[in-house]
């Protein structure tokens, strides 16, 4: 029996690179997987290869910085499948870089009320269905929240947020049989990690210098990460941040 069988799982932000990777390796262990985004068009061809593919999905689109989409979205999962098993809260936007003295209190706002104020609110909204079939969420965190990297205060803020959101969160909903935790993914190649370096080429120059492995990561890695978390394997584990970086942060 897969690992999954049975489970209806909800990726946020699982439209492009992570969080579609994600999506794939949870139908491919049987879960039934509602991927959910902003952008529309994305959103259907994830869907669309996960059923080619073999497997079950659906899209709902919703902004997880208003608290009305997420109220529907998870409303929409429940009226579908009856049931939610898994969170993947993996939305989240690197929002404006550079140094602090060009940024604006706008710019703080954007990234914080996508990255912090909607993981909030999707543990908020889900955690009653989880509780019903002991489920799990898993938070996406990142390396810069434990490494400093300049030019990237909001974004590293955001994250650290997250870690202390995922062992509050945690130890508030242990009690009722939710188990969260997160994932910290290190450079991985995908749209936001290159909009970050600038391009590939200097995504896997950094790697080869400063990361101890040598090499960037892919997005399947962090989704099977995200499955170990999610899954009966990982049972008593609670609150915990599980860093995916070829031990950058471990120099």
């Amino acid at each position: 029996m897969k690992r999954f069988e049975g489970k209806v799982v909800l990726v946020t932000g699982g439209n492009v690179g992570i969080g579609r990777a994600t999506a794939e390796a949870f139908a491919r262990e049987g879960a039934k997987v509602v991927v959910s985004a902003r952008r529309e068009v994305e959103g259907i061809a994830a869907v669309k290869r996960i059923a080619e593919s073999g497997g079950e999905a659906s899209f709902f689109r919703a902004d997880v910085a208003i608290e009305a989409d997420v109220t529907a979205l998870v409303a929409q999962v429940i009226r579908k499948y009856g049931r939610l098993d898994v969170v993947f809260n993996n939305a989240g936007i690197e929002g404006k870089l550079g140094p602090i003295a060009t940024l604006t209190a706008a710019d703080f706002d954007e990234t914080f009320g996508v990255n912090v104020r909607g993981s909030w609110l999707v543990i908020k909204h889900a955690a009653p269905h989880l509780a019903t079939t002991k489920g799990s969420i898993v938070n996406n965190a990142s390396v810069a929240a434990v490494v400093g990297m300049a030019g990237t205060t909001i974004y590293a803020a955001s994250k650290g947020a997250i870690e202390t959101l995922t062992r509050t969160a945690a130890i508030e909903l242990i009690g009722t049989g939710v188990r969260v935790n997160a994932v910290s993914p290190g450079p991985i190649e995908t749209d936001m990690g290159q909009r970050f370096f600038g391009t590939l080429d200097n995504m896997r120059a950094f790697a080869s210098t400063a990361v101890p492995s040598g090499v960037t990561g892919h997005p399947e890695d962090i989704a099977e990460a995200v499955l170990y978390l999610a899954s009966a394997e990982a049972r008593f584990v609670v609150g915990q941040t599980l860093l995916v970086d070829g031990g950058l942060s471990s120099q």
